[in-house]
């Protein structure tokens, strides 16, 4: 498989990432960001792009002749909704995506997208709390689209081996919760991930797809529990 990867720098992204590189199904990862992951492996190739609302001026770079054809978006790119309104929160949230996802399906329609949402996403896009909102529009754009859309809606995410949240306020939190992570997926195996498992999910839907669409906490585990 080929993978292109958005949000390689983030915590979730970063699992994502590791998972895609160990993977031996997975021949390539070409990743899209404002900046470098950092990263170096013979399998991932680097895309740093400033605006990431027009693909234009790459688009030779996602889709061509003699480059591989990308069988699957995993799409990981976000930001917490604290002190923004809803426009700057849309901004990134809708924009940036739907963008991208319009981009994909009119270069290679069909192809799988994997958003990473979150738990609590309201799907009617009319209910009081403004991100919850947003990431509703975003996956009912998402789904409209020529493409095969899933949606992951984790809960609580605790990152593993070397994933690192990029804001500072979240970071204690994880740090405080790492010794109790086992205690954590054995009390809530229906609100807990890892980043790890996340990456491994994404890479099955990829393979086989999912029964559904949306796909919470619990359904990714039953993906992970089953292989399918």
């Amino acid at each position: 498989m080929n993978i292109l990867l958005f949000g390689a720098t983030g915590m979730v992204g970063q699992g994502v990432l590791r998972e895609c590189l160990l993977d031996p199904s997975v021949a390539s990862v070409v990743s899209i960001g404002r900046s470098a992951t950092g990263a170096s492996h013979p399998k991932l190739r680097q895309i740093v792009h400033a605006d990431l609302t027009n693909y234009a001026p790459i688009e030779a770079q996602l889709s061509g002749p003699s480059l591989p054809k990308l069988d699957a978006c995993f799409f990981c790119l976000g930001i917490s909704s604290a002190g923004l309104s809803e426009d700057q929160y849309s901004r990134v949230t809708f924009d940036i995506t739907i963008a991208a996802a319009e981009t994909l399906a009119r270069l290679n329609p069909g192809m799988t997208f994997v958003y990473v949402s979150g738990q609590g996403t309201d799907s009617s896009e009319r209910g009081r709390t403004m991100w919850a909102r947003v990431k509703g529009r975003t996956e009912n754009a998402l789904l409209r689209l020529p493409l095969k859309a899933f949606m992951f809606r984790p809960g609580i995410i605790v990152p593993r081996f070397g994933a690192r949240s990029k804001t500072a306020l979240y970071r204690i939190p994880y740090t405080l919760t790492r010794p109790f992570l086992p205690l954590l997926l054995r009390a809530f195996p229906n609100q807990v991930l890892t980043t790890d498992e996340i990456g491994r999910a994404m890479l099955l839907v990829a393979r086989g797809g999912a029964p559904k669409p949306i796909l919470e906490t619990s359904d990714i585990r039953s993906l992970l529990r089953t292989g399918s």
